[in-house]
């Protein structure tokens, strides 16, 4: 995760925005609030709207929560 820009999307069960904001940052991650040319990754919640749209369209790897939950518990990295 470290080094990779990464930016947080509609709701998430798992995780308070601000948890999982934590979480990515204490692994490196840095953690924006719009997506960019330089976003490596969106992470997609229940009803993502035009940051998914935006990411598609640029490229952008995108996980569902359940992808994202997979990764860290196994340690992956994006």
């Amino acid at each position: 995760w470290g080094g990779k820009t990464v930016v947080l999307t509609g709701a998430l069960e798992s995780f308070s925005r601000g948890e999982l904001k934590k979480v990515l940052e204490g692994l490196g991650a840095r953690v924006t609030g719009s997506v960019s040319g330089r976003t490596d990754l969106l992470i997609a919640g229940e009803n993502p709207g035009a940051k998914l749209e935006k990411a598609r369209r640029l490229g952008v790897e995108v996980l569902d929560e359940a992808k994202l939950r997979a990764r860290l518990e196994g340690g992956e990295t994006p």
